[in-house]
């Protein structure tokens, strides 16, 4: 009888601790929204995905216009390689004048490349003039995804917010980030099936119109707006010596960075594996799809990241995380068939969002504030480099050995990025603006 009871009290305190961690985590998403309001996650949502549609169904609709994987592979790597190299640049803009100028010029603009890169796919253009139209597009991404964080998190900081909600706001944004790599694939998956990729790609191209436009006037950015010329202030009297004054970055940045970079080789090893596997099945359509059921099973866990202990630190979950990419993706090198595309697929989707959560959070610690936008978009344009220049060369690889030795390759790079990891070593936060160290950059 006291076993049954030990047992029952045992039972019933696990119970009352799981509802009491669920009902905090919802708290803290509410405290976040309330911060926020609710229309910012709608806008930055919308506006990050065309990002996602222009990315994968570059390959799609390259591949469809050329009838080369390899052509649209080279295509996709210019566009993300357009977008790896200016990203940053967007980010110092907004951390020197403010976001709202910034997104909303390039917001425009970018709407005009995509569609001038749709049309120019759709007329059959030669290779070397579509590399030139996909660096454009890519080129002047406005880079709503990290710009929302470096907006946000400062917002969240200056309400009063420690770092569980900092987290939070981690969370939802990598969940966001998730769901567009979920609709976006997908949505350009329903245009190739329906008639042709390019109608997905004028839909992104007015949803970053529209959406750019509407993120960039939102009033949170206000908030950037009035950081910038106190950043610029400080920098005066070094401008005056001919120099500009920034912050140091420490060492656990590029460490960080280096690892997303080999995350993004794994994601572009693995979309040029699925494209591949899914033409060897004769069910090319089903392949945004495909990545749609992995970005699902991403963001379910992505938000659950939140409920996660302040005990289990950040350095311990990126370890974890790369450890079970290298494990998860292992099975993809064997599979044949796509029901278990499908299930393998979704499984190694598990994976994703702690990856990319742990890894912006890591940054946003390590980053001083004045260069925290720069440093977001940086993070950024290193897991999209990664995954630019694989898509070039994995797709290429596709061709020659199937799509198994794009898997493998994914998996290589995962093995590399857990090691990157362990080499890691804890780094203070950073400190604020005022206080931080500096250096004179000529």
């Amino acid at each position: 009888m006291a076993d049954s009871t030990r047992g029952t009290t045992r039972g019933t305190t696990q119970d009352n601790t799981r509802s009491n961690t669920q009902d905090s985590t919802r708290d803290a998403y509410r405290t976040v929204l309330g911060m926020t309001g609710a229309a910012l996650p709608v806008v930055s949502f919308f506006g990050r995905l065309p990002v996602a549609m222009i990315q994968f169904g570059s390959v799609l609709l390259v591949t469809e216009t050329s009838g080369s994987l390899a052509t649209g592979g080279i295509v996709a790597c210019a566009l993300a390689l357009g977008q790896v190299t200016l990203g940053p640049y967007v980010g110092r803009l907004a951390d020197r004048h403010g976001q709202r100028a910034v997104v909303l010029a390039f917001s425009l603009v970018n709407a005009v490349a995509i569609a001038a890169y749709t049309a120019g796919a759709v007329a059959d253009l030669p290779t070397p003039a579509l590399v030139a139209l996909g660096v454009l597009a890519g080129a002047t991404i406005p880079g709503i995804g990290p710009l929302s964080r470096a907006r946000v998190v400062p917002l969240i900081r200056a309400k009063g917010g420690d770092d569980r909600l900092a987290n939070t706001v981690l969370s939802l944004e990598s969940t966001m980030d998730e769901l567009s790599f979920v609709l976006g694939p997908a949505l350009v998956g329903l245009a190739a099936v329906a008639g042709h990729p390019a109608y997905a790609f004028a839909a992104a191209a007015l949803l970053v119109a529209v959406c750019g436009t509407g993120f960039a006037l939102h009033p949170t950015g206000r908030t950037a707006e009035r950081d910038a010329p106190r950043a610029e202030a400080r920098r005066e009297p070094a401008r005056a010596r001919g120099a500009v004054v920034r912050p140091r970055l420490p060492r656990a940045v590029y460490v960080v960075r280096l690892g997303l970079v080999f995350l993004g080789v794994l994601l572009g090893a693995c979309g040029a594996g699925i494209t591949a596997l899914t033409q060897e099945l004769g069910r090319p359509g089903q392949a945004g799809l495909v990545y749609a059921a992995m970005g699902v099973m991403s963001a379910v866990v992505g938000l659950s990241m939140a409920a996660l202990p302040d005990r289990f630190g950040l350095l311990a979950r990126w370890r974890v995380a790369t450890a079970a990419a290298a494990l998860l993706s292992l099975p993809l090198v064997w599979t044949d068939s796509l029901v278990g595309l499908y299930v393998v697929v979704t499984l190694f989707g598990a994976i994703y969002a702690p990856n990319l959560i742990t890894g912006f959070a890591l940054t946003e610690r390590a980053v001083p504030r004045e260069r925290l936008a720069e440093g977001m978009t940086f993070a950024a344009s290193a897991f999209v480099g990664g995954q630019a220049v694989t898509l070039a060369v994995a797709g290429r690889l596709a061709e020659a050995h199937g799509a198994g030795a794009a898997f493998a390759l994914g998996t290589c790079a995962a093995a590399v990025a857990f090691l990157i990891a362990l080499a890691a070593r804890h780094q203070k936060p950073a400190e604020a603006p005022e206080e931080a160290p500096a250096r004179a950059v000529a």
